[in-house]
């Protein structure tokens, strides 16, 4: 009862202001009326716009300065990744020269045709020839980037089966990933999520009578074979998840009951991209702050932070539950020798099995 009528009391204060508020306004209309821009108010909002634009300006610069070096596009790994970054250069330098002349003639506009009294805007009711220009200019521009973009991605997901790429299934799951290796005849056996077994180790549900399927590898690290085309068949067990390999320009989406793929052929190793100066600098940048944070953990009587090494992830690109963030595996560029040593160690499905 003494929350009910709390709350009709506030609700009585709110209409006793209102009703007062009106009264203020009547009180106010026989004289000026404040609310009409006079020319010094149309002359201040006016520089502020030039001193706003100056202020656009300005922290672009310092933002190009500090940050302006763009790390990712210059540390791809793959033989499409350079193509993949010089349409993603021709399009911010797009973007940015029509970003920085709209902004201009925008601010500029405003502070040249401010408000005076006396002084009449010049208008164009119709102008077929002006709409005709403005137009037809970004209709030209987006249809030459999105052909572009179009021909770049046929291009890259193209894969070429004559070049015999290694084959390997990526299994996306809440909240970690799989891979599958299709073994010596390069092909994947066939696989059903109804055929998991957790009982048998048959994690990702092969089909046990497949003779494909029986000399597949599953493991929870990608190790992949520089210079080595590779086509990855992608699935999901349960909702929409995006493989993502970052220093690949790769990305596909791994949807529920259907296989994607996307294929590219790695070009640095992991190890030479370590000794890399970007990539050094990072190392450093991040072990600096663990050890900052380390200090706190210690002295709060918990563990420190290891040491961060660089390694190339295959991430989660979708939002794909409370976890998501922690969707990751470690991938391995490394040699043919290298690779056909570690692919030995690997236990083939048949030999895996629980019986």
């Amino acid at each position: 009862m003494t929350a009910l009528l709390t709350i009709i009391v506030l609700v009585f204060i709110l209409v006793a202001i209102w009703q007062m508020v009106k009264i203020f306004d009547l009180a106010q209309a026989k004289g000026e009326n404040s609310a009409v821009a006079t020319d010094k108010d149309n002359t201040m909002n006016a520089y502020l716009m030039m001193g706003f634009l100056a202020f656009i300006y300005i922290i672009t610069i310092v933002c190009f300065v500090k940050w302006g070096d763009l790390p990712l596009m210059s540390n791809s790994a793959s033989a499409h990744g350079p193509i993949i970054d010089n349409l993603m250069v021709i399009s911010m330098v797009l973007i940015f020269f029509v970003q920085t002349v709209t902004q201009f003639l925008l601010h500029y506009f405003a502070f040249k045709y401010k408000g005076e009294k006396g002084k009449k805007a010049l208008f164009f009711a119709d102008n077929n020839k002006l709409e005709f220009i403005w137009t037809i200019i970004p209709v030209i521009v987006l249809a030459g980037l999105i052909i572009y973009g179009l021909s770049t991605w046929i291009n890259i997901t193209s894969v070429d089966e004559s070049d015999d790429p290694l084959v390997i299934e990526l299994y996306a799951q809440q909240f970690n990933w799989k891979a599958r290796y299709s073994g010596a005849d390069n092909t994947l056996g066939k696989a059903n999520v109804r055929l998991i077994d957790i009982d048998r180790a048959n994690i990702l549900g092969l089909d046990e009578a497949d003779p494909n399927a029986q000399d597949d590898i599953i493991t929870t690290e990608l190790h992949l074979p520089v210079g080595k085309p590779v086509l990855f068949k992608m699935r999901s067990q349960d909702v929409l998840h995006s493989a993502y390999m970052p220093h690949f320009r790769a990305q596909m989406n791994c949807v529920p009951g259907m296989i994607t793929q996307f294929g590219f052929t790695p070009t640095v190793t992991t190890a030479d991209m370590r000794q890399t100066q970007q990539i050094q600098e990072k190392v450093t940048n991040i072990n600096e702050i663990r050890v900052e944070k380390s200090k706190a953990l210690v002295a709060k009587g918990e563990e420190a932070l290891e040491r961060y090494e660089f390694d190339y992830l295959l991430l989660c690109n979708k939002i794909c539950g409370k976890s998501h963030y922690n969707m990751q595996m470690k991938i391995i560029v490394e040699t043919q020798e290298e690779y056909d040593a570690w692919i030995k160690e690997q236990k083939e499905f048949k030999n895996s099995l629980i019986n």
